[in-house]
């Protein structure tokens, strides 16, 4: 057991508020702490937004600590409000039972799900048996609506309405915390800093109920250094399932960060050791995509194993060093018809349609500053066409500005 785990989540940027710092500090250097962090389960797939708890959950689990990943299989059926500006959509119980299993096996390849030290439970083994009679009587007795209303989740839902169901999020999510405090001794609850009043309502109600002090920890909502969300591409989501999202896409999501973000990703998405990322942060110039890569690298190995972050590193040496035989096999690929082929496309169009580009608007745009090209050759007219006579050995490779690229292969 390490006295210094809270000391290197400190240094690498993950907390953002904690209920009691020198009594967290203290439980986590001289006892093993069973902590959890709970997951919804709102869609197939985590996504880069949610690597920070994870990241979190993994340097813990390393220090010797006992994690408990819970899949809201109960609390995804009533629906956070936190961060909110709407309710959220009501799925099918059989759509949250299929996101909830994928989810856990995505949380596996993190945490290594063991049965001792790593445990995935589901709240839906509790909270759907509940008799809400009873439940109101012992637990909702517990909760002041005053207190209730003054957390930030609430206020900013309160001018465009909160459903009565969304107004109970609160209770389910901290009768979670009573449930696992007492079935395997879970003492340290953590979630994202939108988390903090639902995490301290658990607090409060294991005080209230069991007479225990128990804490919580909270970590920063990240934004990029340009504003964007954490998580966000071009593309949209960048998914942690490689079905959704590339492996070369997630690498080159990771290469193509903003320079002032590299040592701040470094400390969060890779278990590198500190010495080794300040000297990364410090290189400048064209130096700094040395670190990219090594982020970029470290990042994929986490997320889909190393035999795809090799392929993805591959692919991308080979995408941007040009032409010359190499390997094009890990890049994006869409396959299209010989016929559509033979007749001729236009750019715009099948930029389009690969996702290279938004929208044909902007396509034609990126034409007539000479942004993109077809297996290095810039398209400087909007007439020409895409035809059999670009297929190569690679196939064709579609080129949007710098940093995006996709290959387009005959179907069949």
């Amino acid at each position: 057991m390490t006295g210094s785990i809270f000391d290197e989540l400190k240094d690498r940027g993950f907390i953002a508020q904690v209920s009691d710092e020198a009594a967290v500090r203290k439980m986590l250097g001289e006892k093993q702490v069973t902590f959890y962090i709970g997951y919804d389960s709102t869609a197939p797939s985590l996504h880069a937004g949610s690597l920070v708890p994870i990241m979190a959950m993994v340097h813990l689990r390393r220090a010797g600590h006992r994690a408990i990943a819970l899949i809201g299989g109960g609390t995804t059926m009533v629906g956070d409000p936190s961060g909110r500006t709407e309710m959220r959509q009501m799925l099918t119980e059989e759509t949250i039972r299929s996101y909830g299993e994928a989810i856990r096996a995505q949380l596996d390849r993190y945490l290594k799900f063991d049965g001792d030290r790593a445990l995935a439970l589901n709240n839906a083994d509790w909270l759907r048996p509940l008799n809400y009679i009873a439940f109101l009587r012992d637990i909702g007795r517990h909760f002041s609506v005053n207190r209730m209303l003054a957390a930030e989740a609430y206020k900013i839902r309160l001018e465009k309405g909160l459903s009565f169901i969304e107004f109970n999020y609160q209770l389910l999510q901290a009768y979670d915390y009573l449930t696992l405090f007492r079935s395997h001794g879970c003492s340290l609850q953590m979630g994202g800093d939108d988390q903090w009043g639902n995490i301290l309502a658990g607090v409060d109600l294991i005080r209230r109920v069991e007479g225990a002090a128990v804490e919580a920890m909270t970590f920063p909502l990240l934004t990029t250094s340009a504003g964007a969300k954490m998580g966000k591409s071009a593309q949209g989501a960048v998914w942690l399932d490689g079905g959704q999202f590339s492996p070369y896409d997630f690498y080159q999501y990771w290469i193509n960060a903003d320079d002032r973000d590299i040592g701040r990703f470094l400390r969060l998405y890779t278990l590198l050791p500190l010495d080794e990322i300040r000297r990364l942060e410090a290189l400048g110039g064209s130096e700094i995509n040395e670190a990219k890569r090594v982020l970029a690298y470290e990042a994929a190995v986490l997320t889909h194993g190393e035999g795809a972050a090799r392929e993805a590193r591959a692919a991308s040496t080979a995408a941007f060093g040009g032409f010359g035989g190499k390997d094009f096999a890990s890049l994006p690929t869409t396959a299209v018809s010989r016929e559509r082929l033979e007749a001729g496309i236009v750019p715009a169009e099948l930029f389009t349609e690969v996702g290279l580009t938004p929208s044909r608007g902007e396509a034609k745009r990126l034409i007539a500053q000479g942004g993109l090209s077809v297996n290095d050759e810039r398209v400087d007219t909007l007439a020409r066409l895409l035809t059999l006579r670009d297929i190569g050995p690679d196939g064709m490779i579609l080129k949007a500005g710098k940093k995006k690229i996709h290959r387009v292969v005959v179907k069949g």
